[in-house]
């Protein structure tokens, strides 16, 4: 028993020294680290060295994320005209080309202070024009070299102006002159515009009467007349009997499946004193459209809708209307000649839901470009 008892406290005091040098060696190791932190404390206690040994590096540095912040901010400078707008339908809308750019599939939201003042820029006004003549002037080709451009406004408001609306031709500049007003007739059999130089007057035997454009029973070809007198009621010589200032016609296509609309118009020719050749009919056998049908176009101009192009990013047609047009619509169109498509004689496109820019040119006036857009305005079921 006392050799047992021997032999165990042997062992124990064995296990009390292992334990004495295992909590020896873990204080060893947590002063090692203590002292690790307070050297790493000096070291930081001292960072202008670093800044003052790398100061042309950091220079550098700067520089380039300078660089890149710029080449960040430059899309928005460059951002888009139309910058995710509702997509319009394939067949029956046209939208401004210029608005048709690869950045409009960015997000919503970007760009919408440019777009702004992309428009701001890309619309300036109409040249100053002067006239003492209201009458005269609406009547008179555009002077050769200068685009009269106006703004047509749609009126809606009242009992019956949702079915019967007036619409408004003022000149696109800070003064808005006002030119011409134009209205549907009601209890008509066709469709038939009234056209004034008066915006309160609109009656058919009003002193304010400057022309009326009527339509055929289908919607489809439409005739534009000043206020001479009708041929039966006129003179012999017909001196005082009215005269056709353009003919509207549009292709038959029934649900749209051709495409967009198709248009010609067919207006008088010019003399060699730039005026226009007097165009009166006796009766519908000897009107333009007749001679036009028949192909007899002496003294006559034919025209034609420009054909817009498709456009896969905004998956509509597209036609470059040079900023003056904001809006996709069926509406939007432009009238060129056959042999010159670069020479735009009219333009007319949608800018806000009831306004609209019209734009004319030699050899149009402006009543037979008002005209042209109210056939425009008209229903046509055998068209769309």
């Amino acid at each position: 028993m006392p050799l047992q008892k021997e032999i165990l406290e042997e062992v124990w005091e064995e296990e009390i020294h292992a334990c004495r040098e295992e909590i020896k060696a873990v204080k060893k190791k947590k002063t090692e680290k203590e002292e690790d932190k307070t050297i790493k404390k000096k070291s930081k206690s001292a960072p202008k060295m670093k800044k003052d040994n790398d100061e042309n590096d950091e220079d550098e540095d700067v520089e380039v994320t300078s660089q890149k912040k710029a080449k960040k901010k430059t899309p928005k400078e460059n951002s888009p005209v139309n910058t995710k707008e509702k997509k319009p339908k394939a067949k029956d809308k046209y939208k401004d080309r210029n608005e048709d750019t690869e950045d409009s599939k960015k997000k919503k939201g970007k760009g919408k202070k440019s777009k702004k003042a992309v428009l701001q820029e890309e619309r300036p006004p109409s040249p100053e024009v002067e006239f003492e003549d209201l009458e005269e002037f609406v009547l008179q080709p555009a002077p050769q070299g200068t685009t009269i451009k106006c703004k047509v406004t749609r009126d809606k408001r009242g009992m019956d102006r949702g079915f019967y609306p007036t619409y408004y031709l003022h000149l696109d500049n800070e003064k808005k002159v006002f030119l011409l007003a134009g209205r549907k007739r009601k209890k008509s059999a066709t469709s038939n515009y009234l056209i004034s130089i008066d915006a309160t007057d609109l009656s058919r035997g009003g002193d304010n009467f400057i022309g009326k454009l009527r339509s055929n029973l289908m919607g489809t070809k439409f005739t534009v007349f000043d206020n001479g007198l009708n041929p039966d009621r006129a003179l012999k010589d017909m001196s005082n009997a009215r005269q056709e200032l353009g003919a509207i016609i549009y292709e038959t296509n029934v649900l749209g499946f051709k495409g967009p609309r198709k248009m010609c118009v067919i207006i008088p020719g010019m003399d060699d004193n730039n005026e226009r050749v007097p165009m009166r009919s006796r009766n519908d056998d000897d009107s333009i459209i007749t001679r036009y049908q028949n192909r007899q176009m002496d003294n006559l101009i034919e025209l034609h809708n420009k054909t817009p192009v498709w456009n896969d990013d905004s998956a509509s047609y597209v036609l470059n209307f040079a900023g003056r047009v904001t809006q996709a619509s069926v509406k939007n169109f432009q009238i060129v000649h056959s042999k010159d498509n670069s020479y735009i004689v009219m333009q007319f496109g949608r800018v806000a839901d009831d306004a609209f820019t019209l734009d004319y040119n030699y050899p149009m006036c402006a009543v037979q470009a008002f005209a042209i857009a109210l056939s425009s305005f008209d229903g046509k079921l055998a068209c769309e």
